[in-house]
């Protein structure tokens, strides 16, 4: 059996071909219907909607198919269907039945043809209305970021290069541009902190950035460290693309901000579409241009009935869906859907080759977002989703965030902790709950005032989410204090990552004016299996980090109840 690996277009080729495939079925289906509406004197308006739905089905999978003689003829035949869907009760047109049996005649000429045309050769009877560009995504390392810095004064660097190992980064640090260069080529970095120019004639650090653009195809996330602060430096900054600038001695917690703004749109997670659309090569075809165009996650769903559960199961940032569909439409799905008080704010958009003005402001009346219209143009498809999809991911964040560590707030963050405990009871795994809250911060917003309290609060979000996995939640549970939900980790395991953490964060050098400080924070750690609700772990952390307060602050304390479980 062959394993290789399908391209889109090829996926794509997959689809048109079962496409018609199913067509001779769809047709004999739609001739019934029309003789069942023959035999009624009465017009049965039933079998007319849904031959409507039929026609205006094949007229949309047909366009983005670029099938487009079979959709131009599904498009007149829908608009006839239409039309004896809007005549009064007993009424019947005067070409009736005959240019529905001629639309059906041509409809099925239209079929055989695509029957008997070879879908794989290199030029199907109706090509593709686009050309899809093959593009391979920059895969994403699951370790640290690595950060080269190129720059020929070791004394000024190796304290930062000291400070940012603190927060999580790997650090190459490279003193020319030479083995700067073959670095790169050997293995791409995550950013780069670079000096503007070099001494002794060496080539300027703008100018190689340059050339390794030209070299690579690609931009490399950057960000000047240099001792010059005039408009030639900066102009020269400016046109390499570098993203910040920062003159010498810089501060490591305001260089690590800098990093962390530079990559943070790598670090997003991919946008969560949901598909609805009874058509599943339809369906197939728009998850292709957003998975393999843009990188979203995509579930397809063909029954409305199933939305509910799709929505909890899931949770997405946009719901994507066809606007006729059998036993419940778009605009009834959208209806149940902001039934749900938490779905009120979802984007739902239709696709659909609808262009009814009308029909689209009743869409709209319950809430429908906006219309893609059929044929998709796959670049306007994604952009479309993807600005949605953004504003979405703002508003939850407003709501879910703290605005100053951008971590999840007090509310979220117990809400997430049962979500992980019920979690961990499910698959019979451990559950560590951390408590941590930094030492005499009162001291510190005393004595070098808040806005260097504010800085250590970030710097210690910073860290925590450096230094855990994605899979962890980190909360910002009050003024100073954290929360850590560390998931499937043993209880050694979990009170040796929190002290690395603590060790990390006690060499952290903080400024204010002239003045430098360091922080400690205490910790204390409360398991599952041993406590079995969110309300108990919390208090046996929260106790545990008493202790280490009482001990003499800068410890890890794991509470010492090991098994409260009830027979």
């Amino acid at each position: 059996m062959s394993t290789k690996k399908l391209t889109l277009q090829e996926k794509i080729a997959r689809l048109r071909a079962s496409f018609v495939n199913q067509l001779p079925a769809r047709l004999e289906e739609a001739q019934q219907q029309m003789k069942l509406l023959k035999s009624d004197p009465e017009m049965n308006r039933v079998i007319a909607i849904e031959l409507h739905r039929a026609f205006h089905s094949l007229k949309g999978t047909g366009k983005s198919f670029g099938f487009n003689d079979l959709a131009v003829v599904a498009e007149q035949a829908e608009i006839y269907t239409q039309q004896l869907i809007d005549l009064p009760a007993n009424r019947t047109p005067s070409d009736w039945p005959d240019t529905l049996v001629d639309l059906i005649h041509q409809l099925a000429a239209q079929v055989q043809i695509l029957a008997y045309t070879d879908l794989n050769n290199d030029h199907p009877l109706d090509a593709p209305f686009f050309d899809v560009e093959e593009t391979s995504s920059m895969q994403i390392n699951s370790d640290s970021p690595l950060i080269y810095i190129c720059d020929d004064e070791p004394e000024q660097v190796d304290h930062i290069a000291y400070q940012l190992g603190c927060f999580g980064y790997q650090i190459k640090h490279f003193t020319d541009t030479n083995s700067f260069h073959q670095a790169v080529l050997n293995k791409r970095p995550d950013a780069v902190v670079m000096d503007v120019f070099f001494p002794d004639g060496r080539t300027a650090g703008t100018d190689e950035l340059a050339s390794l653009k030209e070299i690579t195809g690609q931009h490399l996330p950057s960000i000047v460290l240099s001792g010059r602060d005039d408009f030639e430096a900066r102009l020269s900054a400016v046109r390499a693309g570098c993203s910040a600038y920062f003159i010498k001695p810089a501060k490591p917690l305001d260089l690590a901000a800098a990093l962390d703004d530079l990559m943070c749109e790598k670090q997003d997670e991919p946008y969560r579409i949901l598909i609805v659309d009874d058509e599943p090569e339809v369906a197939e075809y728009h998850s292709l241009i957003l998975e393999e165009e843009a990188g979203m996650l995509v579930y397809q769903t063909h029954k409305p009935e199933v939305i509910l559960d799709a929505l909890r199961s899931f949770n997405p940032d946009l719901v994507l869906a066809d606007m006729y569909m059998p036993n419940c439409d778009g605009v009834e799905m959208a209806s149940i859907i902001r039934q749900v008080p938490e779905y009120v704010g979802l984007p739902i958009v239709f696709l659909s080759s609808e262009t009814n003005r009308k029909k689209q402001f009743t869409a709209m009346q319950v809430g429908v977002e906006g219309f893609i219209t059929k044929p998709v143009i796959p670049e306007e498809l994604v952009a479309s989703v993807a600005l949605r999809a953004e504003r979405m991911r703002t508003l939850r964040g407003l709501m879910a965030k703290d605005s100053l560590t951008g971590l999840y707030n007090h509310t979220t963050t117990t809400e997430m902790m049962t979500a992980a405990l019920a979690h961990a009871v499910r698959q019979q795994e451990n559950l560590a709950v951390v408590m941590i809250d930094l030492d005499k911060f009162k001291t510190v917003n005393d004595t070098y005032g808040h806005m260097a309290g504010d800085q250590v609060i970030v710097a210690m979000a910073r860290l925590l989410k450096h230094r855990l996995r994605s899979t962890d939640v980190i909360g910002r549970y009050g003024g100073e204090e954290f929360a850590l939900l560390l998931k499937n980790l043993t209880t050694e395991k979990a009170e040796a990552l929190v002290n690395e953490l603590r060790e990390d964060f006690s060499r952290i050098i903080f400024n204010a004016g002239n003045a430098k400080f360091k922080v400690t924070f205490s910790a204390g750690i409360s398991l599952y299996p041993g406590y079995n609700s969110p309300e108990e772990l919390r208090l046996a952390a929260d106790a545990a980090l008493y202790e280490a307060k009482e001990l003499g602050r800068n410890q890890v304390v794991v509470s010492k109840v090991v098994n409260k479980a009830k027979p």
